[in-house]
């Protein structure tokens, strides 16, 4: 401030020094001025032509897709030298159908004949006989013949989803075991099979009669919701899906607990979701399991989810002291390289081999035997209208819910927690 004001004093005395000097601030005025104006107008010229050859780039492609198209016979000469100007193109292009084309071959289902599917059954068969420590991974794969779909499938929801079509569910409660899941429980009994270790939320395997020590349900249960405030926690088992209020991230049920008055939640694990609870999800069994097992069988699942768990693969070994790897699935799974034998076959086609080769037969699931009766805890008074799920009911009272569906007419489709809202992630990401 100090030479500005002498400057001013200066300047008051002299006329025509004051006006050089406002002369010169002006110029340097214009030169900021310009100098700003002239920034702003590169970088307006830079984004232009960046603008430009973006489009240029997305014609280039477009040209030599066209071109690629064409047979190489029908192509000129004009053609040939375009497509050898853009050589990066043509590579980035090839490199691209190459994965389009290895992702189609992955999702495409792949079925053995009659005579290699039973030569495989029977190699499986024989490897069960001589394993000590048996454990089976199973995927949605083996309720589909229950009518709940898979994930990755033909017909499976992200595959739907991912063709831009909606997807709606049943309500699943009115699904039973399979006979894949009777079969499991059939070879669990006769102890040729110690663990079974599932991603399905349906319960299909506790309904089938499989012990819960013998069971760990990763990914939770459907009929059973918790509370954990309890110490240790305390576990409800219900007659109907309790996933109706839930969803990611948001896991109470809307019930208390007759104990504490907490209240209750489900026990599914959500995509990105990190389970924490003791039961069903059981899994120090699982662990425990893996790493005694000398064999593991893989029924309908793709693995593409289980692959992260690596406690369950035993990879800290050598190769040769790894448990034998057997895989059951029509799709292509990321541990196919590792399995010491692949078959493409539906899990119920096989396992009814299976148990023709060991000599068992093939059990029926009798619903008057269904453990979810008498493991099921009844609602309070109060909370009989806290949920408008079906309930599974036993033999003696199905003939007079088939007069109420009948007269209810056709069941609307229903969003359930875990299954409807559990893709519901996925459809906001493609939105995106």
């Amino acid at each position: 401030m100090a030479p500005l004001f002498i400057c001013l004093r200066q300047i008051s005395f002299c006329p025509a020094r004051a006006a050089a000097v406002a002369s010169l601030a002006r110029s340097s005025m214009d030169v900021n001025t310009n100098s700003g104006s002239s920034a702003r107008a590169d970088r307006k010229q830079q984004e232009k032509a960046r603008i430009i050859q973006r489009e240029k780039q997305r014609q280039t492609v477009k040209t030599v897709s066209r071109l690629l198209q064409k047979a190489e016979g029908e192509r000129t000469q004009e053609d040939r030298a375009l497509l050898q100007e853009h050589r990066d193109t043509v590579q980035e292009l090839s490199r691209r159908q190459s994965r389009r084309s290895l992702l189609k071959r992955k999702q495409e289902e792949v079925f053995d004949d009659a005579e290699n599917l039973k030569a495989k059954v029977k190699q499986l068969a024989e490897a069960l006989q001589q394993a000590k420590h048996v454990v089976i991974y199973t995927g949605a794969g083996i309720s589909t013949a229950a009518s709940i779909p898979d994930y990755r499938g033909p017909n499976g929801v992200w595959t739907q989803l991912q063709k831009g079509r909606s997807v709606s569910a049943s309500d699943l409660s009115r699904a039973e075991p399979t006979l894949t899941h009777m079969c499991i429980w059939m070879l669990h009994k006769v102890k040729m099979v110690q663990h079974v270790v599932s991603q399905n939320c349906d319960g299909l395997h506790l309904r089938s009669g499989l012990p819960r020590h013998a069971l760990s349900e990763l990914h939770g249960n459907m009929f059973i919701e918790v509370c954990d405030s309890c110490c240790p926690a305390r576990e409800f088992i219900r007659l109907f899906d309790v996933t109706e209020r839930t969803a990611l991230h948001r896991h109470g049920t809307g019930r208390l607990c007759p104990q504490c008055r907490a209240q209750l939640r489900d026990t599914i694990v959500h995509f990105s979701e990190r389970g924490t609870l003791e039961q069903p999800l059981n899994w120090k069994g699982a662990a425990e399991a893996a790493q005694q097992a000398d064999l593991i069988l893989c029924l309908g699942s793709s693995l593409k989810v289980l692959k992260k768990y690596s406690c369950l693969w035993c990879m800290n070994r050598p190769a040769n002291k790894r448990p034998k790897l057997y895989i059951v699935n029509l799709q292509w799974t990321p541990k196919d390289n590792l399995a010491t034998l692949k078959i493409h076959g539906k899990c119920d086609a096989v396992m009814g081999l299976l148990m023709e080769e060991l000599g068992l037969g093939v059990p029926l699931y009798n619903r008057s035997q269904d453990p979810i009766f008498s493991l099921a805890k009844p609602l309070s008074p109060q909370e009989q209208k806290s949920h408008t799920r079906e309930e599974i009911t036993p033999p003696s009272d199905l003939e007079d819910a088939s007069r109420d569906t009948q007269a209810q007419g056709e069941a609307t489709a229903v969003q359930g927690g875990w299954f409807g809202r559990g893709y519901s992630k996925a459809r906001r990401k493609k939105k995106t």
